[in-house]
């Protein structure tokens, strides 16, 4: 019976070596994982601090860089632009060690892919620089133009300065001028007015005392029907005799006024609101200016000066009489003769 038992227990397989080698071997494996698991780790840490710093560098020059564009910031938009595109080439960075930090909290399923990124990162940095250096080299070159600019203001205020000193004294100058032709010219008009009061004297007494002859103001006026038919600009014979006088008076002016005194008889012609329309004159324009020229040429032919003597029409639009009468047609109606300067 003990026989036949021990037989039994002499022909079982035995399990447990082989699977004591297997754990032993799985061991083995997770020991060999974790190693390799962790030298990747302490490599990716000293990569993503080495970027760190990098980017905290770059960030230094970044705020150097924007410090040094702010005192030129007017002048420099094109500067702006570049530190801009800095900035955003700083923020695709920062976007990049952000992604490579969650590749390092991943890095159990993405080791392989962590490299890769951060010989990319390693590139943008690199480039970021390079742009660093071509905005500070572009600052230095702005600069030196606004010290050009500086020189250049400071030689226009100079220029400046000196045309608005030369402006002052040419003021003072024209304003002395200015006092001595105010003077003369007040002298000449006293002159003037002087010979004006002679004149019209002198045609008062000339002419006589007549009710179709007054003065009005600084003007002699002659009432048209002394001179022109109704509707015509042809002077009548008595109306040649009274100019005759009037030339005659006119030269006689002309020699006592000094020469250097700019003096004309103005001829106006005026005639009533009631409108014309013949074949020789259209409007009262016409009718107006060609009486007014009439009496001028006739004292041209008397021997007055025709530099000394103005033709003007006013047709209907100066009157003496706005009423809407006989007697205010006659007065509207009229020659008028003014002494004045040219």
């Amino acid at each position: 019976m003990a026989l036949s038992r021990s037989r039994r227990n002499d022909s079982g397989f035995n399990y447990w070596p082989g699977f004591v080698d297997a754990l032993s071997t799985l061991v083995l494996a997770v020991v060999f994982l974790l190693s390799v698991f962790l030298v990747v780790q302490f490599f990716l840490s000293q990569e993503v601090t080495g970027k760190d710093k990098a980017l905290e560098r770059l960030n230094a020059q970044i705020a150097q860089l924007s410090s040094l564009l702010s005192l030129e910031r007017l002048g420099k938009t094109t500067l702006d632009d570049q530190i801009a595109q800095l900035r955003a080439g700083l923020t695709s960075a920062e976007a990049e060690r952000d992604r490579v930090k969650s590749l390092y909290d991943g890095l159990a399923s993405a080791g392989a892919n962590a490299s890769s990124r951060a010989t990319e990162l390693g590139k943008a940095l690199d480039s970021e620089k390079q742009i660093s250096a071509r905005a500070l080299a572009q600052v230095e070159v702005l600069n030196q133009q606004i010290s050009a600019l500086r020189r250049q203001l400071a030689a226009l205020e100079e220029a400046l300065d000196a045309s608005e000193k030369r402006d002052k004294e040419s003021q003072t100058k024209i304003s002395d001028l200015g006092q001595r032709l105010n003077v003369a010219l007040a002298q000449r008009v006293q002159e003037l007015s002087r010979y004006r009061s002679e004149f019209f004297g002198r045609l008062r007494t000339i002419l006589g005392e007549r009710p179709d002859i007054r003065i009005v103001g600084d003007r002699f006026v002659f009432q048209s029907e002394i001179f022109f038919e109704s509707g015509q600009a042809v002077l009548l014979p008595e109306g040649d005799a009274e100019l005759d006088k009037l030339a005659t008076a006119l030269v006689d002016l002309s020699k006592q006024i000094p020469v250097e005194i700019p003096w004309v008889l103005r001829v106006d012609g005026h005639t009533d609101v009631r409108p014309i329309s013949s074949p020789q004159f259209k409007s009262n324009w016409e009718l107006s200016s060609a009486r007014a020229i009439a009496v001028v040429q006739y004292l041209i032919s008397r021997g007055v000066s025709p530099q000394r003597l103005v033709a003007a029409g006013f047709a209907e639009f100066q009157p003496l009489d706005t009423a809407n009468t006989d007697e205010a047609y006659r007065r509207n109606r009229r020659i008028e003769l003014k002494l004045t300067e040219r």
